[in-house]
């Protein structure tokens, strides 16, 4: 029985040493990953024109207090020993504090990701809840008005700046028709109502019972997640359209389709199937795009996220806060697409093999 074992298999390793194998791989990726990621980050923080010490002790410093807090921040160390120390507060999760803030930028982003991260999930959920079937029904009807209808939103969706949009939307919606509420995350007389639990006002609000305040937060969540949503709508739509277009016409469609499958099995049984394995992709990193790009949507309906935090500690030259953030969203970026590999595993069989 081992033999025959043995030999049906030749030159392949049992199931547990290729799991260990593939667990390792994937343990030695991410730690590279993450190593380049905080070494990039400090290199951007070595080589951006603001002095760090400056931004501390301000322009107006005596020499003295200057070359105290230079030998505190460890900047007479070599670079070597600058990054080690520069790795172990992270590992700590000490970003140190923000000078914009006051705070420590550890609390900073704990206060301010939630927002973007809600955000961005309901524009995802968005873009995908409509732009799947979109794509599928005009890769089906290809030629026809619906195609054409498709390809035209994606284009729109592409190629209309989301600052435009956004105020746009504002001043129609909002200044206008007066049908949902305008900037900002929630109204001002709300704020402080709801303790803080995860960050997510609307999972907050809900949790502790305020549903004035959680429908309050959804009318100030439909039109940036709406401008967000048609960016991921249009580039899900199309890139559903290109695969499923691809797979109808290959030769095991045909075949169902002479064996007699209806065209509803042919479609979503058969084409799209195949078409999963890439959108999983696809969706991954249209949702980590939209986690690290959404500042210009933040802006314009100020919403407090992530990237608006980044972006004014950038003009602040408030380093902490930049890199802090710039880590979080690196390393949100890179655990996106270790869970795309993952569910790529699981829905292809042949990943698994």
């Amino acid at each position: 029985m081992t033999e025959q074992t043995s030999a049906a298999a030749p030159g392949k390793l049992p199931a547990a040493p290729r799991a260990l194998k593939a667990t390792a791989g994937a343990v030695l990726s991410l730690v590279l990953t993450f190593l380049g990621l905080t070494a990039i980050t400090f290199v951007i923080g070595r080589v951006m024109p603001a002095d760090p010490v400056l931004a501390v002790v301000g322009d107006r410093a005596s020499e003295e207090a200057y070359q105290r807090v230079f030998l505190e921040m460890g900047l007479d160390k070599p670079l070597y020993d600058q990054y080690l120390r520069y790795l172990g507060q992270i590992l700590t999760g000490d970003f140190g504090a923000s000078i914009m803030t006051t705070r420590p930028v550890t609390e900073d982003i704990l206060r301010f990701f939630p927002a973007t991260l809600e955000l961005a999930t309901l524009a995802t959920l968005a873009g995908c809840l409509i732009g799947i079937p979109m794509g599928v029904w005009a890769a089906v009807n290809q030629g026809r008005w619906i195609d054409h209808a498709v390809r035209v939103l994606g284009l729109a969706g592409y190629s209309v700046p989301v600052f435009w949009l956004g105020m746009v939307g504002l001043l129609v919606f909002y200044g206008n028709l007066g049908w949902v509420a305008g900037p900002g995350r929630i109204d001002i007389y709300y704020d402080g109502v709801v303790d803080s639990v995860t960050g997510v006002i609307l999972i907050d609000s809900a949790l502790q019972g305020e549903w004035e305040i959680f429908w309050n937060a959804v009318s100030h969540l439909i039109l940036p997640a709406s401008v967000l949503g048609l960016y991921a709508l249009a580039y899900i739509a199309r890139m559903t359209r290109s695969f499923m277009l691809d797979q109808l016409g290959q030769e095991y469609i045909l075949a169902a389709r002479i064996k007699g499958a209806s065209e509803f099995s042919v479609i979503w049984r058969h084409a799209f199937r195949n078409v999963l394995v890439q959108l999983i992709t696809i969706i991954g990193l249209t949702y980590a795009s939209l986690l690290e790009g959404s500042v210009l949507t933040e802006t314009v309906f100020a919403w407090p996220g992530i990237g608006q935090y980044i972006t004014t500690s950038l003009f602040n030259a408030d380093m902490n806060a930049v890199l802090g953030g710039t880590v979080v969203v690196g390393i949100c970026f890179v655990g996106i697409n270790m869970l795309s590999d993952l569910l790529y595993k699981l829905a292809d069989p042949r990943a698994r093999a």
